[in-house]
């Protein structure tokens, strides 16, 4: 072969091998996925269906095992009673230390003695259950009353939320879909991640157990005709997904 043929020959292949370079590189960009990552977010709300309150006993004594046996003895009467009617309950509280008050005239601590604290909280579903317990326990020594409020139980709460979640990735694929409109849409979703805050109005009462009545309409935790005031638990969802362009 000529040295002529062979230019023509040197030329062919890298003309060849520049437009396989080129086709190359057209498919991997076909091949490359577009993607779009945009917030979503879901408002709503879910009934309280629980009512709550927390029983708290107390007791003060001189020798440290005289005050554990006083309160427990006291608290296991308390929650034997709960066992027979239709409540949950929990042990949110079980301390003993000593107890202390300032001495004006000597100028220093004067050791009260040993002070042991039992709390359980006691939630059901109908209001007038925990109304009635209040009322049991009313003017009892020892025994103290807080946090009365109403709340959502995490039964009612879960499909409420999945379904909230739900919503808030639709919103996210309207927002996604106006910002690559007109060509294009979002297609598949790659990812998602989320958090959720929710929000309690929880009316409270703190006071001693002094006529069950009398302490609950000083509160303002219940109305006139005997049930908990306390709004919806209000819910916000948000999630950052990703989509598929198409």
């Amino acid at each position: 072969m000529d040295k002529k043929n062979q230019l023509k020959v040197l030329l062919l292949c890298l003309l060849l091998g520049f437009v396989f370079v080129e086709t190359t590189k057209d498919i991997a960009r076909s091949s490359e996925i577009r993607t779009i990552n945009v917030n979503g977010e879901c408002l709503t709300t879910a009934p309280k269906d629980r009512t709550a309150i927390t029983l708290r006993v107390k007791t003060l004594d001189k020798n440290a095992a005289v005050s554990m046996k006083k309160a427990t003895e006291k608290m296991a009467a308390i929650t034997d009673y709960l066992k027979t009617i239709d409540v949950q309950m929990q042990t949110t509280e079980f301390n003993s230390y000593e107890k202390t008050k300032w001495n004006r005239a000597l100028e220093q601590d004067e050791t009260l003695g040993v002070e042991t604290v039992i709390a359980v909280e006691v939630s059901a579903k109908d209001p007038e259950i925990i109304a009635s317990v209040l009322n049991k326990y009313a003017g009892q020594e020892d025994v103290f009353a807080n946090n009365l409020h109403m709340f959502t139980s995490s039964e009612t709460l879960k499909p409420i939320m999945e379904k909230c979640l739900g919503a808030a990735v639709e919103d996210a694929r309207a927002r996604a879909n106006a910002l690559v409109a007109p060509k294009n849409k979002a297609g598949k979703l790659l990812s998602v991640s989320y958090g959720n805050a929710s929000y309690q109005e929880r009316p409270m009462a703190n006071y001693r157990l002094m006529g069950a009545k009398m302490a609950m309409t000083e509160s303002a935790a219940f109305d006139t005709g005997g049930s908990i005031v306390g709004k919806d638990t209000e819910i916000t969802v948000n999630v950052s997904a990703t989509f598929e362009i198409k």
